[in-house]
């Protein structure tokens, strides 16, 4: 629809309340305010919601539409967002329990599990040495550049199942190597 169809429907919800041009512009625009609502993040419930609230605020406020600010869909999509910021002020949060917090560990770990965690990383650096050197450089893309395995092959010009394998066959060596839970 252009925005001049669109505008006539609005203008005539204004006028006469015209509930066919309502519906004509619900059926239009119901659909794009619903994926709106997704691409920010509501479940399909919210995001439904969020549909109705607009178009009823498109229902009551047709008369305050200005043709000299905005088109429609403009003035529509700015009613949706503004429902969509209302919703999320709305929502509740679960009160914390100051005692309960208190009683939670703190993330900090004990001095042994520090000189533990430091024995671990040369047990690591140590079988990583002994690994084949086409296994260490795509374990160390997939595990210390976290890139997938597809952008592996990609880079390294590789079939995708020789990455895979690769990856698979030094998992497997270190497993042999390192101690049980370590890998």
């Amino acid at each position: 629809m252009t925005n001049d169809q669109l505008r006539s429907l609005i203008e005539a919800i204004a006028a006469h309340r015209d509930r066919g041009a309502f519906a004509e512009l619900f059926h239009h625009f119901a659909p794009r305010l619903m994926g709106f609502g997704l691409r920010r993040g509501a479940d399909a419930a919210t995001a439904e919601e969020l549909v109705q609230e607009t178009m009823l605020a498109v229902w009551r406020k047709a008369g305050t539409f200005d043709a000299t600010r905005a088109t429609v869909s403009t003035w529509i999509f700015t009613i949706v967002r503004n429902k969509r910021i209302d919703m999320l002020r709305r929502q509740t949060y679960p009160e914390v329990d100051l005692e309960e917090a208190a009683e939670i560990p703190s993330g900090e770990r004990p001095a042994d599990g520090d000189l533990a965690n430091s024995q671990d990383e040369v047990a690591l650096q140590d079988a990583m040495r002994t690994l084949p050197a086409e296994q260490l450089e795509v374990l160390q893309k997939a595990y210390f550049e976290d890139k997938t395995h597809r952008a592996i092959a990609d880079e390294m010009k590789l079939p995708l199942g020789t990455v895979k394998s690769r990856i698979r066959l030094a998992l497997a060596r270190l497993r042999l190597l390192l101690p049980e839970g370590q890998v």
